[in-house]
């Protein structure tokens, strides 16, 4: 049989396509007439794009047990760096995020039906909170490879996560699925419903979906070591602990943080969605999608560590005595510490609304021209608590009255701390807020020169405030402002594919933004793809693209963060160490430029393969200074790094300060290698990334892991295998390869060694409209690997599995 541009297409995605959607796709071709392909805005009678595109559907989402979008994309070997995700506990406010080529989650566009998601987390933020999209509603993704700005306008330098939902279905689908770690804890299940029908010359779809993730502690895992917090329970003073004598000793015991911590953190999900289309003259069609979803989630972690300096002039001499220096003076202060055991470990809760409406109208004209109009409106509202906050101001007033108490070591009664108002619940709130409407022109010539022409008009909002207690700096955590802005951009675009010749086609696209911030950006791209056969190919993209500065860089005040660091003076009591974030509201954008070169070669039936080289290369990023780095070199003497991040030549870390400008920088390349094999009833894939290098402000990152960067290993790979038993019964086997990574802690170098996470899944049909799959997750029960400076559990969690051997059972009911 003669290969077409679109099963070729279709054999270049195989390895993520199942067989029953590679049979449907495969029936179906004669039915396509005009499709829109992930990277353009033509509408095209084939797939074939230069632009390298993974595509991810429904069954194999089900195959493996996946029920997240961020767990979904994280094992991606595309996927580098560090994202947030189930088991990211500190400081994660319950969000999903993707990471692609490690370049920064804000650095890859989310689209839901090839529109633009509202951002969404708990307020002003910068990426789309993965949470929100239900994996009920999930057709199929679209991972697009290479940058897309011309296309898509800004966000879009790493590439495009496309997803795409059910539509014109009839019927009713009831789905249920339940998971449990092999240690007995983090049981989770989800429920959902999916129903169809033609109404009123249409088609409508609606759907609900529940599911509730169990939580796990980090101490409950016996490849999580005991954490040693300088705060204790009992306090210290100038250092030194109680002795039970009414004196002060030296500490020589340290506070096990991870009995109160979650490795995995719990949550529960509901999303309501509908659709609806209509054609409402032979011309003229009707589409409209709403989509809701509420977030209620939790993450735990050890007591407040409370840091008070007490004015020594307001202490008892009984309790200074033994602190004067050797004139018989006394310092003016005294650090105190205290791990607030007595009023309970700290919870911190989301509630988090968001909200989708978008309706359009395509339309065909004559001379196969067709339009589009659109109307895109997302809203996100959130409100995040913390339970069991410490009042610094009150806390000092009541250790000045009540210095016998708090200097005793013993444990305080959690009813004085509320009569003397050191306890309470924090409460944040924030949002952000998207309002965009399209038109656009597409169609082809007689010549077969396709086009698309449009303008959009975009605004976009955000909003946080903290808690009036931390803009006070009366917490015990960070001092933090509020954070509110707002900007638009008026835009124009247009692109064009045109077949030179049998072998030859090349697309171009450019695109016009102006921004209310900073003015205007324009971009290009430039493809092409040459045919040397019916099954072999070569494709190559060029392309510019940009990042807008978004809400919170803009107009985000002053947050402290407690950051894992090395303090090479030595000075620093903890690896935690206070760094002031601040933000500018004169950033400008960033730019990109990336290239793209491969081929796609049907090598027989059933075996095919594709190769792509990409590089990205970042200037004028949005970036802070490396803050290690910036210690380090001022430790060496350089007067300037001091001065870059606000700290003393002598070690003086208390008003460190990284504020955002645009210096930074990003260089990236790699090898995406696939290769598929299908015949009878076996199906091979294999889908391999090869980073060749990755370097951010002139620090090389390639094989490397870092507690605050994340991972970027030089070989990701994923193997699947699918062999079909009989008629009804399939068997599938899953491997996930991380080359092993070097780091630095301390001065001290260390390696991680190559990890293989093993999974296997069988899927049963009871008969045609009932089918169970059940699965095992990390089959080997295979620990992560140790990193001595890792952002938790001295470990990278976002990279390496810590939750250990899970099982997994799911069921689906047609009719």
């Amino acid at each position: 049989m003669k290969k077409t541009p679109i099963s070729l297409a279709l054999a270049a995605t195989a390895p993520f396509i199942t067989s029953t959607s590679f049979a449907a796709a495969q029936t179906s071709l004669d039915a396509i007439e005009k499709i829109q392909v992930t990277g353009s805005r033509i509408n095209r009678t084939d797939m074939e794009t230069a632009s390298p595109i993974t595509v991810i559907s429904a069954d194999f989402i089900s195959q493996n047990g996946y029920t997240s979008v961020e767990e979904i994309l994280s094992t991606q070997p595309a996927a580098a760096g560090m994202n947030l995700g189930s088991t990211s506990n500190n400081g994660s406010g319950g969000s999903a995020t993707v990471n692609l080529r490690g370049m920064g989650t804000n650095r890859t566009l989310v689209l839901l039906n090839g529109r633009r998601m509202v951002a969404s987390g708990t307020g002003a933020d910068s990426s789309v909170d993965l949470n929100t999209i239900p994996v009920a509603m999930i057709k199929n993704i679209e991972i697009l490879k290479d940058g897309a700005s011309a296309v898509y306008g800004s966000d879009a330098i790493a590439g495009v996560i496309n997803i795409i939902t059910k539509k014109d279905f009839v019927g009713t689908d009831i789905s249920a699925d339940l998971s449990q770690a092999g240690a007995g804890d983090g049981t989770s299940g989800g429920a959902s419903l999916l129903h169809g029908l033609d109404l009123a010359g249409g088609n409508l779809v609606v759907g609900l979906q529940y599911s509730e993730r169990g939580e796990i502690i980090q101490s409950d895992r016996d490849h999580v070591e005991p954490g040693c917090s300088s705060f204790v329970p009992g306090g210290s003073l100038g250092g030194q602990v109680p002795d039970g004598e009414g004196g002060f000793k030296p500490r020589d015991t340290c506070y096990d943080y991870t009995k109160d911590s979650y490795a995995q953190t719990p949550n529960q999900l509901f999303s309501a969605f509908t659709s609806f289309s209509k054609e409402l003259d032979s011309d003229t069609i009707l589409n409209a999608d709403a989509m809701y979803t509420r977030r209620d989630s939790n993450q735990q972690m050890a007591p407040q560590p409370a840091n008070i300096d007490l004015n020594t002039a307001k202490l008892d001499e009984k309790y200074t005595e033994q602190f004067k220096n050797d004139d018989g003076t006394l310092p003016d202060e005294l650090n105190y510490r205290r791990r607030m055991t007595d009023a309970g470990p700290r919870i911190y809760e989301q509630t988090t609304d968001t909200y989708r409406l978008s309706l359009g109208l395509t339309g065909e004209l004559e001379s196969s021209t067709s339009w589009d109009v659109s109307m895109t409106y997302g809203r996100n509202d959130a409100v995040d608590k913390v339970q069991n906050s410490i009042h610094a101001g009150n806390m000092e007033k009541s250790i000045y009255n009540h210095q016998d108490l708090w200097f005793s070591g013993n444990n305080i009664d959690q009813s004085f701390l509320v009569d003397q108002n050191i306890i309470y619940t924090e409460e944040n709130k924030g949002g952000n807020e998207q309002f965009i409407m399209a038109a656009g022109l597409s169609g082809l010539t007689d010549s077969d020169l396709g086009y698309a022409v449009g303008v959009e008009n975009r605004f976009e909002s955000g909003f946080y405030t903290p808690d009036a207690v931390t803009q006070a700096g009366e917490s015990t955590a960070a001092q933090q402002d509020p954070t509110s802005g707002n900007y638009s951009v008026q835009s124009v675009y247009g692109e064009i594919s045109l077949p030179l010749s049998d072998e030859l086609a090349v697309e171009a696209a450019t695109r016009f933004d102006n921004y209310s911030t900073f003015g205007s950006a324009t971009t290009w791209k430039l493809g092409a793809t040459y045919r040397f056969s019916d099954t072999f190919m070569v494709r190559s993209v060029a392309a510019t693209g940009f990042r807008a500065p978004n809400v919170a860089e803009l107009y985000g005040g002053n947050s402290g963060s407690f950051d894992y660091l090395d303090d090479p003076w030595g000075n620093a009591p903890d690896p935690q160490i206070l760094v002031n974030y601040t933000g500018d509201e004169n950033l400008q954008p960033e730019e990109s430029e990336s290239f793209t070169l491969g081929a796609v070669w049907e090598v027989t039936d059933g075996l095919s393969t594709t190769i792509d080289y990409w590089s990205f290369d970042i200037t004028n990023a949005i970036s802070r200074l490396n803050v290690q780095n910036q210690m380090n070199q001022c430790f060496a003497g350089n007067q300037l790094a001091c001065d870059a991040i606000n700290i003393t030549a002598e070690g003086d870390l208390s008003n460190m300060t990284s504020t955002l400008t645009n210096i930074g920088s990003q260089k990236t390349s790699g090898i995406d290698w696939n290769i598929s094999y299908r015949h009878d009833v076996v199906k091979v894939s294999l889908d391999t990334t090869y980073l060749l290098g990755f370097e951010e402000d002139g620090i090389s990152y390639e094989g490397t892991i870092d507690g605050n960067m994340g991972g970027y290993s030089k070989l990701k790979a994923n193997l699947a295998v699918d062999y079909s038993v009989s008629d009804d019964l399939s068997l599938y086997y899953n491997a996930q390869y991380i080359q092993g990574m070097d780091g630095e802690n301390y001065g001290d170098t260390y390696s991680t060694d190559d990890v293989v996470y093993h999974s296997v899944s069988a899927s049963y049909n009871i008969n045609d409209q009932w089918k169970i799959n059940s699965g095992i997750k990390n089959l080997l029960d295979t620990d992560p690997e140790y990193v001595p400076d890792g952002n938790d559990m001295n470990t990278i969690p976002s990279l390496y599995d810590v939750v250990g051997r899970t099982f997994y059972l799911s069921t689906n009911y047609r009719f």
